[in-house]
Order: C-alpha cells, then sequence, then structure tokens
C-alpha cells in the first residue's frame, strides 16, 4: 500500500510539472508572438538589400574609409577604452549569477567534524549528588537538496542566463557606440583641422588682396575706404581662427577620453593633414525587416523580455508545494579510537513537502510585480524598435542629402573662386567697385566651410548609419 501511494504521489508531481512546463511554453511563445505583433516594421523595410550586416565583432566597417589613423585610434579605444572595460567586468558579474542560479539546482554537502564535552550538574532531580563527564566525536556529511519538481529553480537559472546573454549584447551594444563615437570625433575633429586650413587659406588671400589695396592707395588709385574694408575683412578672417583652435582642441580631449589616456598622447597623431577622406557611395532606401533585430540593444532587450517571462513562470510554479530532502551520514563515538568502527556508523534521511497554504498574499503580489515587470519590458522593446527606425531613416535621409549638397557646394566654390579673380581683375583695372571684392571674399569664405561641413557631415551621417544599424555594411 505505501508503495502504491508513493508511486501515485510521483505520478501526480510529473503530470503537473508536464502542465506547468507546457503552460509556460504558451505563455512564452505568446509574449515572443505579442513582442513581433506588437511592433511591426513599415511595409518598405521588407524590401530589398543594399546592406550586408554583420556582427559587430566581426565588422571592421571603418576600413572602408582607407584611414590608417582611423584604423589605429579604433584599434586603441577597443583596447584602453574605460567604458569597454567595465561591460567587460559586468558580463563576468552577470555570468557569475547565472552559475549561482544554476547551483541551486544541485544538492548541498556539508561535511562536519567535532568533539564535544560536557559536565551534568550533581544538584538536578536525576542526577542528585552524581556528577557525570560526557565526550563524543564525531565526524558527518550532510546533504541538503530542493529538489525542482515543477521547475520554480530551472526557470530562474533560465532568466538569470537571458540576462548574462543580455549583457553580452549589452557589451557589443557599447561597442558599436565606442567605435561609432570614436570615427565621429575623429571626423569633426578633421572636419575642423580643414575649416582651420580654409580659414588661414584665405587669411593668406585677403592679406595678398589688403597689401593691394594699400599699394593703390600709396599711388593715389584707390580710397582710404578700401583699405580699412580689405583690412576689416582680413582682420575678421584671423578672428575666426582662435575660435576654431578651441574647437579642434575640445575634439582632441574628447578622442583622448575615448582612447582612455591623456590628451598630450595624441600629439603627431591628430595634427597631420587636412583633406577629409573622400567618400561618396550610393545608398539604398530598402533594408530587410529583420535587419535592424541584429541592433545589440535590441538584442539585449529581447533577452529581457525573454528573462522576464522566465521569472513570471518561476512565480507561478512558487504556488506548487516543494520537496525538501535533507539527510546525513558518518561516525559518533565517545571514544577517538573507536569512531571509525561499524558500531559508530550513523545515518538519517527526511524528506519534507512544503506547501505555503497562506503567506499574506505574498506569491499573488509577486506574480503581479513579475507581469508588470514583463510588460514593461515589452514597451521598452518596442520603443527601441521605434527609435531604431528613427534613427535609421534620419541617417539615410542625412546621408543621401548630405551627397547632394556637396555637389552643388562644389560648384557654388568654383563659381565663388571665378567671382573672386574677376573682380579683383576688374578692381586693377578701375573697371568695378571695391566692394565686388569684399563680397567675393566674403562669400567664398562662407561657401568653403560649408562645403567642409558638409562633406565632414556626410562620413559622420555614414557612422551614424553604421551604428543605427549595429553594425556596419
Amino acid at each position: 500500500m505505501r508503495k502504491v501511494s508513493i508511486l501515485l504521489f510521483i505520478t501526480l508531481i510529473a503530470a503537473a510539472d508536464r502542465t506547468a512546463a507546457q503552460q509556460y511554453r504558451e505563455q512564452e511563445n505568446a509574449v515572443q508572438d505579442g513582442v513581433l505583433i506588437e511592433m511591426p516594421l513599415p511595409k518598405n523595410w521588407s524590401d530589398g538589400a543594399f546592406f550586408n550586416q554583420e556582427l559587430p565583432v566581426d565588422d571592421e566597417w571603418w576600413r572602408n574609409f582607407n584611414d590608417p589613423v582611423l584604423d589605429s585610434l579604433i584599434t586603441v579605444a577597443c583596447e584602453s577604452n574605460y567604458s569597454v572595460l567595465s561591460a567587460m567586468e559586468n558580463i563576468k558579474k552577470a555570468r557569475a549569477a547565472w552559475r549561482v542560479a544554476q547551483s541551486n539546482l544541485m544538492p548541498e554537502f556539508n561535511l562536519g567534524i567535532g568533539w564535544q564535552r560536557a559536565k551534568t550538574s550533581g544538584n538536578i532531580a536525576s542526577t542528585m549528588y552524581n556528577e557525570a563527564w560526557e565526550g563524543e566525536f564525531s565526524t558527518a556529511v550532510s546533504m541538503q537538496w530542493q529538489a525542482d519538481v515543477f521547475g520554480s529553480i530551472y526557470m530562474r537559472s533560465k532568466a538569470q542566463k537571458k540576462l548574462f546573454m543580455a549583457t553580452e549584447e549589452e557589451y557589443n551594444a557599447v561597442m558599436v557606440s565606442l567605435v561609432a563615437n570614436v570615427a565621429t570625433t575623429y571626423f569633426s575633429l578633421r572636419q575642423s583641422l580643414a575649416e582651420m586650413w580654409v580659414l588661414r587659406e584665405n587669411a593668406a588671400s585677403q592679406r595678398e588682396i589688403l597689401n593691394i589695396t594699400i599699394s593703390r592707395y600709396d599711388s593715389g588709385l584707390a580710397s582710404k575706404l578700401d583699405v580699412a574694408q580689405a583690412r576689416s575683412v582680413y582682420q575678421s578672417t584671423l578672428a575666426q581662427i582662435p575660435a576654431m583652435q578651441a574647437t579642434i582642441d575640445s575634439y582632441r580631449n574628447a578622442m583622448a577620453v575615448l582612447l582612455g589616456t591623456f590628451p598630450e598622447e595624441l600629439d603627431g597623431w591628430l595634427n597631420e593633414g587636412y583633406a577629409l577622406p573622400t567618400y561618396i557611395a550610393p545608398i539604398g532606401v530598402g533594408i530587410p525587416a529583420q535587419l535592424l533585430r541584429r541592433r545589440p540593444d535590441i538584442r539585449a532587450a529581447e533577452k529581457q523580455v525573454e528573462a522576464n517571462a522566465a521569472l513570471l513562470g518561476a512565480t507561478k510554479r512558487d504556488w506548487f508545494p516543494q520537496l525538501l530532502i535533507s539527510g546525513s551520514i558518518g561516525f559518533a563515538s565517545g571514544e577517538m579510537k573507536s569512531l571509525f568502527r561499524s558500531r559508530s556508523f550513523t545515518w538519517e534521511i527526511a524528506p519534507t513537502i512544503k506547501w505555503n497554504i497562506f503567506g499574506g498574499n505574498d506569491r499573488v503580489n509577486a506574480t503581479r510585480e513579475a507581469r508588470a515587470t514583463l510588460d514593461g519590458s515589452i514597451l521598452d522593446f518596442n520603443e527601441k524598435m521605434l527609435t531604431a527606425l528613427q534613427e535609421v531613416e534620419s541617417a539615410m535621409s542625412g546621408y543621401e542629402n548630405s551627397i547632394t549638397q556637396i555637389v552643388a557646394l562644389r560648384e557654388a566654390v568654383n563659381q565663388n573662386e571665378k567671382t573672386l579673380d574677376l573682380s579683383l581683375e576688374l578692381y586693377k583695372q578701375g573697371l568695378t567697385p571695391f566692394q565686388n571684392v569684399l563680397d567675393a571674399q566674403r562669400s567664398l569664405l562662407t561657401y568653403e566651410n560649408y562645403l567642409v561641413q558638409a562633406q565632414g557631415g556626410s562620413l559622420i551621417y555614414l557612422v551614424q548609419l553604421y551604428e543605427a544599424l549595429g553594425g556596419g555594411w
């Protein structure tokens, strides 16, 4: 009869375990489907495959710029940046937490070795006037184990595993962001250096024109107003140089932080050459719908949803009874010499079923909290998807329009150069007022700066596109 009862009990537990596992799988699938249904991607994103996305760890998109300095900076940043090092430590921490959760599935064994000595009082009723001394030597291995019959411990272990995987994706996201920040800062610095070169070249040209007006004034062919106006334009250009130098220094300092070093360590790296890399490529408007789901931050959000779904399943399984098994095996003897004899052998086993009937609604509220956390993580995932869509669309639009702007600005610069040459030649011949020369100088400086800014902006838009896609192209 006892064997039949035990067999029936085990059968009921196994059936309940299968039912709970099936319920969780159904809920987990519903959660996964809910994420996809609640956050549909635009239809036009399912057509075309202009980009071939790769994982960030395998992607070296920046080498398309053929810039050895940029390659070196990114290499140093990936090895020395403090955010990357911190993300690596977070991975270690999350892995340890996962291992701790896994260890709860295994029984716990403890080894105890002891000796005790006790004296019984002679002034108590049972031993009146008879003092007694007692001593005992013992050694035993004890075991405690919570059998995870309904999978509550397993689900918590699974949640920690998903959180560990989310931490790995967060590390990838840090790497994506770091490389993008290094490239953006580098191109911004190169753009500022190019703008500095434009200022100095225009200042040199304006100085020559100032000398021409001074010579014409000395010869009586120009007025003092012409000299004053030429000097004003020249000085206004020189006045912009300190501000541009401050901008260059700020980008250099920002780069030093990204590299985990001091600004003076970058001297000689970022001062040579002023020309921006030339990189103009066609851009497609169609992106596969699954491309964005490879972004590390989106994958991390997905893992967070899965972890919260597992925790919700664990709280539901906490409603079932717990099977606790404890026991020990060892030796005990009053004398050390007979401790390990067969007569000193001891053992104990104590299986216990524990079922919380009432606990102040703590399980109800724990399930409600887990469900709210899961719903919040789903909303966070959907928001990240929308943000990703916006970032990709903005970067694509910005890059495409910057290319059109560069073409127009190059033509504008060419025409302004011709305008300045013609107006200066006519002024030398006395056929046009000096105001035309001044206007041409100002216009040329303005459009040359616009061109440099558009060229730098197009490179930065490409970097932003890389970052928005979570990798490269």
